[in-house]
């Protein structure tokens, strides 16, 4: 299904779906951009392949100007499907807890969402673009047209993770995927730079119990909404 715009001419709307680790928003945001032939941005791969990057090179995930300066000048593209570093093919490497808890823990240095903002900025561009991250709407668009928080329960976010996880191939322990759950909202929520919280005009989407395409058909009928004069 495709909506036609109600903007005026040249611009780019912009929908931010922002929430918690494996509320389903990036899985939701990337099919709400093919529905709408929007751009997508996956505002957390950023950050985990800053993250990837820091470990590669053996930079401590705690020091701040120099895992900002990497993230300035991240060798990363998103192309064919697939998220690359440089020439290396890291979908998923990025996906892995490790990287996953870096990302994190860079996520909360004020100098590292200062060295990607202005990037994450530049993928607004015609017809439109799905962002998707934990401050999205708040701090990257909050001018975006529609906004939107997903969220599900810690026990369903970790569900979901262990399956995608042994999906892989990858070992996962479904009790330390809830206690890592819990612990990332707590940083993810309590960081003084850009918390984890949901917009105040934004759509508050609860995923534990609705399934994929649910959610994918509530976020379109919202934009829909939001487009009406």
């Amino acid at each position: 299904m495709t909506y036609s715009l109600l903007l005026t001419p040249g611009s780019s709307p912009i929908i931010t779906i922002d929430g918690p680790s494996a509320s389903g928003k990036g899985t939701v945001a990337e099919r709400v951009a093919a529905a709408l032939g929007f751009h997508l941005l996956d505002s957390g791969a950023l950050y985990r392949l800053t993250a990837l990057a820091a470990i590669k090179s053996g930079v401590a995930l705690d020091d701040e100007a120099a895992v900002a300066a990497l993230a300035a000048d991240l060798p990363a593209t998103f192309r064919d499907g697939a998220t690359w570093l440089a020439d290396e093919n890291v979908s998923d490497a990025i996906r892995i807890e490790t990287v996953g808890e870096g990302a994190s823990l860079v996520a909360a240095l004020p100098a590292v969402r200062a060295a990607l903002l202005d990037r994450q900025r530049a993928y607004a561009k015609p017809p439109g673009l799905v962002a998707d991250g934990r401050d999205m709407g708040t701090v990257v668009f909050p001018a975006a047209v529609a906004k939107v928080f997903l969220t599900a329960s810690a026990e369903a976010r970790a569900e979901r993770r262990y399956k995608q996880l042994i999906g892989k191939g990858m070992s996962a322990n479904l009790a330390a995927l809830v206690g890592d759950m819990q612990a990332r909202d707590a940083r993810d929520s309590g960081r003084a730079v850009a918390p984890l919280k949901a917009a105040p005009d934004a759509m508050l989407l609860d995923t534990t119990g609705i399934g994929v395409e649910a959610a994918v058909q509530a976020v379109l009928d919202y934009y829909r909404s939001a487009l009406k004069p």
